[in-house]
């Protein structure tokens, strides 16, 4: 069962600007990883399931932030379906965030009032996102919209709130591309948790790189 409402996640993801994701199966590199982020001031991870048995490095990952990260709001990405959504809301997820727009996976999380992120690339599917109660919809690929996207659709629905994932990078220029435009929050997988942190296990350089972003985050919105 989730810890935090849907309001609560929507909240901390305003707040703070950024979630950060991540997949690995590897349980143990994966709590320091969760362990630097928070440590860099990150309250939300997105945890990518993505991989086989994925669910059972989840279950692990949670509890671990549970006991060990006060605060810390585990949720899961790359979900599919209503079923996969079920599984890990049963395994204490907060949020469940999706590729694409599945209405299926909307009632699943609607019931248990868990924060979901749908991923949209039209005002047609943002529309119906928000006619089933989505709070922040999810921009994906990012790239492949840009922050022009985001600021023509906040001109006739300034109430849109908006996570681009893809295409955002730890850059000034990039981020004050996006914020610039109105998103409420930023999505960033491998442009802030790289391949190459993860190889030389630079966990260290991990939590000053979160800090650096969120405080950089801070600074455009200010």
């Amino acid at each position: 069962m989730a810890k935090y409402s849907r309001i609560e996640v929507a909240q901390v993801m305003e707040e703070t600007g950024m979630v950060p994701l991540f997949y690995h199966p590897d349980i143990e590199l994966g709590k320091k990883v969760l362990k630097a982020c928070y440590d860099g001031g990150a309250r939300l991870i997105e945890f990518t399931a993505r991989g086989d048995f994925a669910f059972e490095v989840f279950l692990e990952l949670n509890k671990f932030a549970l006991k060990e990260l006060p605060g810390m709001i585990m949720g899961v990405g790359s979900i599919t379906d209503a079923g996969a959504a079920s599984m890990f809301m049963q395994m204490g997820a907060n949020f469940i965030v999706t590729p694409t727009l599945r209405e299926d996976i909307a009632i699943a999380c609607n019931r248990r009032k868990v924060l979901w992120s749908p991923g949209c690339g039209t005002l047609t599917e943002i529309n119906r996102a928000e006619e089933l109660g989505c709070e922040i919809i999810k921009l994906f690929p990012g790239s492949t919209y840009g922050p022009g996207f985001v600021k023509a659709i906040k001109g006739p629905q300034p109430w849109t709130s908006i996570m681009p994932t893809g295409g955002v990078s730890t850059e000034e220029e990039n981020l004050k591309g996006w914020f610039g435009a109105g998103v409420t929050c930023v999505g960033m997988g491998s442009q802030l948790i790289s391949k190459e942190i993860l190889a030389n296990k630079d966990y260290a350089g991990l939590e000053a790189k979160v800090k650096d972003t969120l405080a950089l985050i801070k600074r455009i919105r200010s």
